[in-house]
């Protein structure tokens, strides 16, 4: 392009009739001509780029009940109290409940929870429950706090949470001896 264009500006010099504008015309294309074709090849690269116009949906939590919520076997007197295990798995008990060792295994509830890394997940208990028992009665139920606390960030691999509670304990006429049972809500909120 460099001579022709050179030799057609050599001609346009000398004349400046209307042929003479098409020739400046041509000789602007022959200059501009490796700068269009950059522009082209950059628009070109821009619509091979992969573009959403919006940021994909999480992906889904996986979590799955490993250990059940337990509080193992205590006594309680007339004026009843309440039986509290914690996330660590310790227990705790007020009023005139006394707690018992008796081979009855005591624990938090474990979840196990897999998800997107860096996902900020928050737990939302749901309202306190009635525990039936097998031999009459119930006990409430009100769900603790959780291991790690609430909110917590998702790491790599799968995070173990534990979660605990209280149960309310009444007179021995209201919560005979037995084994009471129940189910309560959790809501993990992805954020």
């Amino acid at each position: 392009c460099g001579n022709i264009c050179n030799s057609k500006k050599k001609r346009i010099e000398k004349n400046y009739d209307p042929e003479s504008l098409k020739k400046i015309t041509n000789i602007n294309s022959c200059r501009l001509r490796p700068l269009v074709i950059i522009l082209a090849g950059l628009l070109l690269f821009l619509f091979m780029i992969p573009a959403n116009g919006q940021e994909p949906p999480p992906r889904p939590l996986n979590v799955t009940l490993q250990q059940d919520l337990g509080f193992g076997a205590f006594y309680h007197y007339m004026a009843g109290g309440t039986v509290t295990v914690n996330p660590d798995g310790s227990r705790q008990s007020t009023g005139d409940v006394v707690l018992l060792d008796l081979g009855i295994p005591w624990s938090a509830a474990r979840f196990r929870i897999t998800g997107a890394p860096g996902t900020v997940i928050s737990l939302l208990n749901g309202p306190d429950v009635l525990l039936s028992g097998s031999n009459g009665g119930s006990l409430t139920l009100q769900v603790g706090n959780s291991n790690p606390p609430s909110p917590f960030v998702l790491a790599p691999g799968p995070l173990q949470l534990y979660v605990g509670g209280t149960i309310t304990v009444g007179n021995p006429a209201a919560n005979p001896p037995g084994n009471y049972s129940g189910t309560f809500d959790i809501t993990f909120i992805q954020e």
